[in-house]
């Protein structure tokens, strides 16, 4: 007999269908039918006649007809959602899906497998996972360290031998001596106990991140968990069932103990969990759904799997990806606007940067020469005011590898210690089963990746902070030799004013954000925590710094072009003509007269004033 679970106004209903003739219709009205049953005021109805509604998938948020048969429609299992009329604005409507869902109807389950050892991820390879690129398994000699660390723990609790975690309590109850029948309820209270977090859910990629950085901790065999438990979390990620996670909640030591602790109740079936069949539903049904048991935790393993600063971590990999990705960019953007403004390019000479020989100096430098002109890639823009009499550029041209260059040192500097984090046992206490014990230390706290990410976003904001003051100097035709604002008919467009204003609130918005969270500490758990690092939000802004960073290099770039078209029919270096091109099918269009809109020489579209690089 097919069922089907059946989202109402934030309730789940699990709705069988004993005849094949049933419509959508039919299993709209019958779940409303069902929550009104269960509401002591019907729901707020007078009666189900009064209801009307509209039945979707979760899946997509496609829309069905009510006359359909289900047998048709839906598959068996599958989860949709009644949403009653008026019930959108309604403070109380809870959406199924996540923000962006469009995104996620395209989700297809990857056939490629990872294979975790605890000890070679990359911040590449945990990227692709949240993407949903890979699904995991262990190595031969991950399940055989696993195991054996086990081992360690049964032979604990055989033993009645006093060990913090496993058969005492938490914190400042670590002196509390549990009895051996209650270790796996201590184990189940930890983990609905600790989930406490606010906020909005992680969105899916970073909650696959999440649930795969700690499936690499766990890998390593330093946790205590039991193979038989690991496989069922592995099994839990394969199928994209991702727990509920507020991002706000971790104050970075004893690990990231909130967010951990909501994705560990969700594995046990409890709280709210996400996949692309069902949206968000109960745990229990969305594991259900996919053919899942929730997961039975045996003495210590909710401990290993809420202990470690896989949080700080995982939202740093994203960090440093994608700071990695606009720096690289922002050279290219620079370039561009260098060419738009005739600048020199001899202030990008080897021998200069030789004698100042850092990495990223370097780097940036011998990007520069390999965009701009050169008997290779010769300009036509670059030939046009090769005899004039400027002897040299402004430091947001000249300086850009000084700039640029210690940005990239820092995301590599960044990068090492993410690196490291990733493939780090920081569990409390740690089970070393070469040695036959377990040892109580510190390595749960966020200190180092919270520190990194601070100084992450510290030097990623400059690449904003110059790019602003070079698009001031595209706008202003003091500066430019351009029109002002980049517009030909000024007073009647406005062109790039209020683009540029964008760029400047994001950039003041940077210098806050920039602050270092890890400066601060506050004591917790009745000062038995009496040190922490606040990593969390050391990750959460070094990620939105990033994004206001890539936001002002797309306004540099539109503006760049924009300036460009006033240089026609003159023709810069290949490889920025491509650059031209590329955010030329990328722009958006506004329409004539529009404030926001940029009208440059006569038969040139208007730019508008968003613009995304990838």
């Amino acid at each position: 007999m097919p069922r089907y679970t059946v989202h109402v106004r934030g309730e789940w209903l699990a709705v069988p269908c004993q005849e094949a003739q049933l419509t959508v219709g039919w299993l709209g009205r019958e779940a409303v039918r069902r929550y009104i049953k269960n509401k002591p005021d019907n729901g707020g109805f007078a009666s189900i006649d009064d209801v009307h509604f509209l039945v979707r998938r979760c899946k997509g948020l496609g829309l069905l007809d009510n006359e359909d048969l289900l047998e048709v429609a839906l598959e068996d299992n599958e989860f949709v959602e009644v949403v009653i009329e008026g019930d959108a604005m309604s403070p109380d409507f809870i959406p199924s899906q996540p923000e962006g869902v469009y995104l996620y109807s395209k989700y297809r389950e990857p056939e490629k497998y990872i294979a975790l050892d605890g000890d070679s991820l990359t911040t590449e390879d945990l990227v692709n996972l949240g993407k949903g690129c890979y699904k995991i398994k262990l190595t031969p000699t991950a399940e055989k360290r696993v195991q054996k660390s086990r081992e360690v723990i049964d032979s604990i609790i055989k033993e009645k031998t006093v060990v913090y975690g496993i058969t005492t309590g938490f914190g400042k109850f670590a002196r509390t001596v549990i009895p051996i029948n209650k270790l796996q309820e201590l184990q189940v209270n930890l983990v609905r106990s600790h989930s406490s977090g606010v906020g909005k859910p992680l969105i899916p990629e970073r909650c696959r991140m999440l649930l795969a950085l700690r499936i690499n901790v766990l890998a390593k065999g330093y946790s205590g968990i039991s193979l038989e438990t690991l496989k069922q979390v592995i099994e839990m990620f394969n199928a994209s069932c991702l727990p509920y996670v507020p991002e706000k909640g971790t104050v970075g030591a004893s690990g990231d103990l909130a967010p951990l602790s909501h994705l560990a109740l969700g594995l046990i079936g409890e709280g709210k969990m996400w996949s692309p069949k069902s949206g968000w539903a109960d745990a229990k049904y969305v594991l259900e759904a996919h053919g899942l048991k929730p997961v039975i935790l045996k003495p210590k393993e909710g401990l290993a799997l809420i202990n470690g600063t896989q949080m700080i971590t995982s939202l740093g990999c994203e960090a440093v990806e994608r700071a990695s990705a606009i720096a690289r960019q922002a050279d290219i953007v620079a370039a561009l606007t260098l060419e738009v403004l005739k600048g020199t390019t001899k202030a990008f000479d080897t021998d200069i940067h030789a004698l100042r020989p850092h990495r990223g100096q370097i780097e940036v430098a011998f990007r520069f020469r390999s965009l701009l002109d050169s008997d290779h890639h010769p300009s036509e823009i670059a030939e046009s005011h090769r005899f004039c009499d400027r002897v040299q550029d402004a430091y947001t041209l000249r300086c850009c590898p000084q700039v640029h260059g210690v940005v990239n040192d820092t995301i590599a500097f960044v990068k090492d210690i993410i690196t490291i984090e990733l493939n780090s046992a920081t569990d409390n206490p740690m089970v070393f089963a070469s040695r036959g014990e377990t040892i109580s230390g510190g390595n749960f706290h966020g200190e180092y990746p919270a520190k990194a990410l601070d100084y992450l976003a510290i030097g990623i904001h400059e690449l904003a902070a110059i790019s602003e003051r070079r698009i001031e100097r595209l706008c202003n035709p003091s500066l430019s030799e351009l029109p002002a604002f980049l517009v030909a008919d000024g007073g009647l467009n406005s062109g790039f004013m209020i683009a540029h204003c964008t760029a400047a609130a994001l950039v003041s918005e940077n210098k806050a954000l920039c602050h270092p969270s890890s400066v601060d500490s506050l004591s917790t758990s009745a000062a038995t925590e009496d040190h922490v690092s606040m990593g969390g939000w050391a990750a959460r802004k070094a990620l939105r710094v990033i994004e206001h960073v890539e936001q002002v290099l797309a306004i540099e770039l539109l503006a760049a072009c924009q300036g460009i078209e006033f240089l026609r029919p003159l023709k810069t270096t290949t490889p920025l003509e491509k650059v031209y091109d590329l955010a030329l099918d990328k722009r958006s269009l506004h329409g004539p007269g529009h404030r926001g809109s940029t009208q440059a020489a006569p038969g040139a579209e208007g730019l508008g004033s968003s613009c995304t690089l990838h």
